[in-house]
């Protein structure tokens, strides 16, 4: 199945495409090559487009070219460490929730629940609105809800806790993740805190 089928299929009809999901051999590095890296790579390109050309370009000259790189490494890098990162950790609590412990589904699960988020980042192309996209990742809690039962034969009465737990995980994970790219890419691509900031405002 093609990357936009199973993005398509995941956001509109996950009921169905998560048993369809479960059918399918579980190999996380190759859910990873040939799903999660591309959606991060064009998530990426937009965002250095959109802050280094759209809109810091003719006001910030090569401030804003080296914030759109910024951007993108921080996407590409930071979106690899956090998928990874949460599926070894969901896939390690398996066995505290009557679930099946296994990498690749855990893989499945987390790279397929973040679609909306990386489908949603497109909007970075137009930084102004960019954050609206990052609301799309909401409905990714909705498809964990649903996947668990399938990719993971999470039992009916330990969904919601499970879930609870991964998103929690997930959120503790990028919060770090950020604070420790920031720390040492900002200062790499000429970017200073202050500098950062007053950027940020005058989006």
């Amino acid at each position: 199945m093609s990357l936009v089928d199973r993005a398509k299929n995941i956001i509109i009809t996950p009921k169905t495409e998560w048993a369809v999901i479960a059918g399918e051999e579980a190999n996380a590095s190759a859910i990873y090559t040939g799903y999660v890296l591309p959606f991060l790579i064009v998530d990426a390109v937009f965002a250095f487009i959109g802050h280094a050309f759209i809109w810091g370009f003719g006001h910030y000259g090569d401030f804003a070219m080296r914030w759109g790189i910024y951007n993108a490494v921080l996407i590409v890098v930071g979106g690899t460490l956090g998928v990874w990162l949460t599926a070894m950790v969901v896939n390690a609590l398996a066995p505290s929730f009557g679930s099946e412990k296994n990498m690749g589904r855990a893989m499945q699960l987390v790279a397929y629940s973040y679609t909306p988020a990386w489908v949603g980042g497109l909007l970075m192309i137009l930084p102004m609105i960019g954050w609206i996209g990052s609301l799309f990742g909401l409905y990714g809690i909705y498809l964990i809800y649903l996947g668990l039962p399938h990719i993971m034969k999470t039992p009916a009465d330990k969904v919601i806790t499970y879930m609870v737990i991964a998103i929690l995980v997930l959120i503790g994970i990028y919060i770090v993740v950020g604070l420790l790219f920031a720390a040492i890419f900002l200062g790499m691509f000429g970017l200073g805190v202050a500098s950062s900031m007053n950027w940020r405002m005058n989006m």
